[in-house]
């Protein structure tokens, strides 16, 4: 073995290093080049590059279309909320089939059909946009301006069945395909989840902020082209890595049929089962009445088949909904739901509150940018939680948490410079209070008036905002005195920042138990289920804001959101007692 030797040389001392020392270092150098490029090679690397194009462009659409129906409409806010809720209402009635048609193909046949409807979608919507904004004046002339409607028809049906799209590529992908390409890994599932929540964060602050400045340098119609454009490259490069995944990872061919599926031996000791985990409940036997739905449809062939394909719709649509709730995370899958029904967050809602609060554009995308650094921590202490306490301790933290930090929400709604007026609720005001307190400078409401009025909605002129995909970015502040305090919206948005935290890793951790319970003959359908009650949960926050529009009763809406919030930890809390109660042994 060769040692280091020292040589002088004009009165200095040189130390020279041995060729072992040099080796070891080529060698360093070589294992970090290695390490990389079989990490290039792998599947994890082009299962983050497309999960990161497809979710960018996903950002980008529901930021554009918002706008771009908001500018052909004459800035009503009409066609926007049409759209919301045929894309709400289609995912509602449609999730069971979406999960079903992933459960009953190969997994490349739906990865690559949910991509290719999804983009062509959108472009051909993108085209649509083009047309109409650059010939309107043209086209409304025609058909008495029934040209215009259909326009505005085909576009909102477009885009709806590119969210469908998007929904089943969402399911297929990081419901499914992850699981099989971690290898049943608990450690490795959990990193992956955690990397592509952290890709979701970021684009959906970067993606609306590029697409928008592109329409704003330039116009609709170059905004039009620009997602276009983005949309065909994407579904190129997205098609060419998932079909590499699938070749890299045989086990992603190999996918367990539903008629198969009582066939299907239970894991053991296990060795290859996710939910053998002590802290995770047992996964669902594998019978005959809890196999796939299509066991259970042979008795409609002797219809018609217009009313066989319509019974069969809803004898899946049926055991579909069976299927959730048979599955033993019910509970925790319900209370994640629960967690949609909150004004606690960083959309058009909360943001517009705060803007009739005298906070300035500049500081909510401040905020709002802030509010993502903390979601990203809270992937990652997902991760380190899962790792020392387990899953479901994991999301008893998170739980305790989110509800913590929500507490500030609460304490905002009583703090000084809380616009809250109770008496606003009745429909039968009392006039004596009314005129005592337009006489009194204690209880003035502390919103801003936008052109005169004081009960101005939640909602602003579009006029005088720029809107994002989470967010209302506004132009100027709004005119008029200062409110007595700030405490109040100070407590507010430290509590929405700071409940993201516990909120993404709860998220994380019910994912995960889905993940790890679910049978793969049913995964698909149950997620589709569960997008189902997600979007159901979201629309009753907004019928929430209809039923109280105004500043003044935001207050209102914050605790009622708490209190859902709370019934949904509950859930989970209720859950993880039943899935401990299982694996109590028996004496």
């Amino acid at each position: 073995m060769s040692l280091n030797t020292k040589r002088v040389h004009r009165g200095s001392v040189v130390e020279f290093e041995s060729d072992d020392t040099k080796e070891a270092q080529a060698k360093k150098t070589w294992s970090v080049a290695g390490s990389a490029l079989i990490y290039l090679k792998g599947p994890k690397f082009p299962i983050y590059v497309s999960g990161a194009l497809s979710m960018w462009g996903d950002r980008m659409w529901h930021f554009a279309i918002s706008v771009f129906l908001i500018e052909l409409y004459g800035h009503n806010l009409l066609l926007t909320a049409i759209f919301g809720l045929v894309v709400a209402g289609s995912v509602l009635l449609f999730g069971a089939l979406i999960g079903d048609w992933v459960d009953r193909n190969p997994r490349n046949k739906v990865a690559h059909a949910s991509l290719f409807i999804q983009n062509i979608s959108v472009s051909v919507c993108s085209i649509v946009l083009m047309l109409v904004f650059s010939y309107k004046q043209w086209i409304e002339h025609i058909w008495d301006g029934w040209l215009t409607v259909v326009c505005y028809t085909v576009v909102i049906i477009l885009a709806d069945v590119a969210n469908l799209a998007s929904t089943a590529l969402t399911i297929a992908i990081q419901r499914d395909w992850i699981v099989v390409i971690t290898g049943y890994n608990r450690g490795h599932l959990a990193e992956m989840n955690a990397t592509m929540r952290r890709i979701d964060q970021v684009t959906n602050i970067l993606a609306p902020l590029a697409v928008g400045q592109v329409m704003t340098l330039a116009s609709n119609v170059v905004g039009c082209g620009f997602i276009l454009g983005w949309n065909l490259v994407s579904l190129i490069v997205e098609f060419i890595f998932l079909s590499r995944v699938y070749k890299i990872i045989p086990a992603l061919s190999m996918k367990l049929k539903p008629e198969e599926c009582e066939d299907q031996l239970q894991c053991k000791n296990g060795s290859h089962c996710l939910a053998g985990d002590l802290q995770v409940a047992e996964v669902p036997e594998f019978t005959e009445e809890n196999c796939h739905i299509s066991l259970h449809l042979k008795d409609i062939t002797h219809l018609p088949l217009c009313l066989r394909k319509l019974k069969w719709l809803l004898i899946t649509c049926k055991d579909g909904w069976k299927a959730y709730y048979r599955q033993s995370v019910f509970l925790a899958g319900m209370g994640l739901a629960f967690l949609y029904t909150t004004v606690l967050g960083f959309d058009c809602i909360t943001t517009g509150y705060a803007y009739t609060q005298g906070i300035s554009g500049s500081l909510l995308s401040l905020l709002m940018g802030v509010s993502a650094v903390t979601g990203l921590i809270g992937t990652i202490m997902f991760t380190k939680l899962r790792r020392v306490y387990g899953l479901v301790t994991t999301g008893i933290i998170s739980s305790c948490l989110h509800l913590a930090c929500l507490m500030l929400c609460v304490f905002s709604v009583f703090a000084p410079g809380s616009p809250l007026h109770l008496n606003m609720l009745s429909p039968f005001p009392d006039s004596n209070s009314s005129a005592h307190e337009g006489n009194s400078g204690q209880k003035e409401l502390h919103s801003f008036p936008l052109q005169g009025s004081v009960n101005q909605p939640l909602l602003p002129d579009r006029s005088s905002i720029h809107w994002t995909n989470n967010t209302v970015l506004l132009e100027r502040v709004p005119s008029g005195n200062a409110p007595d305090s700030y405490i109040s919206i100070v407590l507010l948005f430290l509590g929405v920042i700071t409940a993201r935290i516990g909120l993404w890793s709860f998220d994380l951790t019910v994912t995960q138990l889905l993940q790890e319970t679910i049978s793969e003959s049913e995964r698909g359908v149950v997620n589709g289920v569960q997008s189902s009650m997600n979007y159901l949960m979201d629309l009753m926050h907004f019928v929430m804001v209809i039923s109280a529009p105004q500043p003044q009763h935001f207050g209102i809406l914050v605790i009622i959101s708490v209190l859902f919030v709370t019934a949904g930890h509950t859930m989970y809390f209720l859950y993880v007692r039943e899935a401990k109660r299982k694996r109590r042994p028996k004496t």
